[in-house]
């Protein structure tokens, strides 16, 4: 079974581990933690959504090159690359330089639990759906259809509050004041994609709308 492609594996091992590459501190225990979480849940969330939807690691690994994918989307996902990134660049430059001096212990165990919630949920959701596609699309040639168990009972986009609960705890865990704000930027993104992707479903995808009237939070649960 073919889990990823070359590009996409690179980058699943790269990024997680920029932290280290930029800083070059290579006994920071958090950063290595990080970095296992990051890519040994990564490859276990792609073995299990493989096993129980086969057809679903190939729709992703067609990722921009799907015809249908909506044009503000390929905006956004450049946009959310991009964050992603800075994310990962400045935590090892600030360790670097100096830049701030973190964190206090409790906050740094606080930043742990919000990365393993945060990927856990992601992976719950990707795992659940079999439309989870990397772009917005209305997947016709794949019969797509709502999907409402798992976390998609509780919050319509339970992916998005993942990775934005993924994305919150960075800072903490790698000691990094000044990764607040990339963080705070791409959140903002993602809940302007989520936002989007919510209204193409709701005009599109039929039944959507339905679902959208069941479970009424599209992000955050109470909200």
């Amino acid at each position: 079974m073919r889990i990823v492609r070359k590009q996409e594996g690179l980058a699943v091992v790269v990024i997680p581990m920029l932290p280290l590459l930029v800083s070059r501190q290579w006994g920071w225990t958090e950063a290595w933690i990080y970095a296992a979480i990051c890519i040994l849940g990564f490859v276990i969330s792609r073995v299990l959504a493989g096993r129980k939807n086969p057809g679903l690691l190939a729709e992703r690994a067609r990722f921009g090159q799907q015809s249908d994918t909506k044009s503000w989307d390929r905006k956004m996902t450049l946009l959310l690359a991009l964050g992603g990134l800075i994310i990962h660049l400045v935590p090892g430059l600030d360790k670097l330089k100096g830049w701030s001096a973190g964190f206090s212990i409790p906050w740094v165990v606080a930043g742990f639990f919000l990365v393993v919630t945060g990927y856990f949920l992601g992976s719950y959701a990707l795992v659940a759906n079999r439309y989870f596609s990397g772009m917005v699309r209305i997947q016709n040639d794949r019969d797509h259809s709502v999907v409402s168990s798992g976390p998609y009972r509780f919050v319509r986009h339970p992916g998005y509050l993942g990775a934005a609960i993924t994305y919150a705890g960075i800072p903490l865990f790698l000691n990094s004041l000044w990764t607040l704000i990339p963080v705070v930027i791409t959140i903002g993104i993602l809940v302007i994609r989520t936002l989007l992707e919510d209204r193409t479903l709701q005009n599109e995808l039929p039944g959507y709308d339905e679902y959208a009237r069941h479970t009424r939070y599209r992000l955050i649960p109470g909200v």
